[in-house]
């Protein structure tokens, strides 16, 4: 490969840049990833790599390891003499990030480096507007555009209500409707992808991400089931796996996750209307909840905000405030905010002893 054949995996100028500080080694990308192995593409074409001693000691968490669509820097640009070694990520502009597995406190990035967040739902049993509100949130901080694709549109009875009500929750994002049976609305996806740009396919599991990926790839690259009849998808994608197209451009394939942890979320840019609502109240520290002069409260009494995207609202926001702090500081947080009537925590305790004081006989 030569250079103009990176700029097509997504090499900007940018990070060509910040590649060539790095002297003596080799820009790749990284393709797939199987435990502590990486598929990699270089200038030479595809190898097998690790990430050296050194950067498994220095790295402080999951994050900071290699994800599929990263640039990465390597000792070698061919696994002639065997794999080769990672020695650093480049920059990202961008990276979809959700709570690891099995840890309190940590992140993983599920992929990076992309342009474009294809968020997909489907328009039967999978329909939850609250679940696609947490997946804008998550996809407008990732720095990537999310663009929403409902699917099996002809499962739905009425397509036209479902898309309004996605309309109206998915501000300023594009919204795809398509069909197994039609190509159309899958073509239509394709005027977001451009040579060099990386788009990302999430959802839950069984949506129809990897009939929409067939479609794009021209061939049954991806194994497809759909949903079972408990609405609980089968994983039918079991690794995150960038994808090169024909026509340009690339993607990213991720297993179905039905729920995702709020690591980091992006709750304003999702909830732009409520936000605007909440600048016109009387006061700036409004709760929204009893205040005289609450925007937000008139706006639910008078129909022009539903109260369960009011309740998303406030639950997100509440989610993303925890983002960084420990499962201990997170505690506290809950319990000061119970207590906020009190005066926080603290002065919880002090209100529970003496009122237990007076209950015993105690005096004062």
């Amino acid at each position: 490969m030569n250079r103009t054949d990176m700029k097509k995996l997504g090499l900007t100028d940018r990070l060509a840049a910040e590649a060539a500080t790095h002297e003596g080694l080799f820009v790749g990308r990284v393709f797939s990833q199987y435990k502590d192995l990486y598929t990699v593409m270089s200038q030479k074409g595809e190898l097998m790599a690790e990430v050296s001693g050194k950067f498994r000691f220095e790295a402080k968490a999951a994050s900071d390891f290699p994800a599929v669509g990263d640039f990465v820097m390597l000792d070698r640009d061919t696994d002639a003499n065997g794999n080769a070694i990672i020695h650093h990520v480049l920059p990202r502009k961008s990276a979809f990030i959700r709570k690891a597995a099995g840890t309190s406190n940590d992140e993983q990035v599920v992929a990076s480096n992309i342009d474009t967040v294809f968020i997909c739902m489907s328009l039967n049993n999978d329909f939850n507007l609250r679940r696609l509100e947490r997946y804008l949130s998550i996809a407008w901080d990732s720095g990537a555009a999310p663009v929403v694709v409902l699917t099996k549109s002809d499962l739905c009875d009425d397509v036209e209500a479902r898309l309004r009500e996605v309309n109206a929750v998915a501000i300023g994002v594009d919204v795809h409707v398509t069909s197994a049976l039609q190509a159309d609305g899958c073509r239509a996806l394709e005027r977001h992808i451009e040579e060099g740009h990386t788009v990302a396919f999430i959802g839950s599991s069984g949506v129809g991400k990897s009939t929409l990926i067939n479609c794009l790839l021209g061939a049954d690259r991806q194994d497809t089931k759909g949903l079972r009849n408990d609405d609980k998808g089968r994983h039918t994608t079991t690794r995150r796996e960038l994808i090169p197209l024909e026509g340009g451009g690339m993607l990213i394939d991720t297993p179905g996750m039905r729920e995702l942890g709020l690591e980091r979320a992006n709750v304003s840019r999702t909830f732009a209307d409520i936000d605007e609502l909440a600048s016109a109240c009387r006061f700036h520290d409004c709760s929204h909840t009893k205040e005289p002069g609450c925007a937000v409260r008139r706006a639910i009494d008078e129909g022009a905000l539903s109260i369960e995207r009011f309740q998303s609202w406030q639950k997100l926001g509440k989610e993303a405030s925890y983002e960084g702090l420990s499962s201990r500081e997170i505690e506290t947080k809950k319990l000061n905010e119970m207590f906020a009537f009190v005066g926080g925590m603290k002065n919880a305790r002090k209100f529970a002893r003496e009122k237990n004081k007076k209950r015993k006989g105690f005096p004062d």
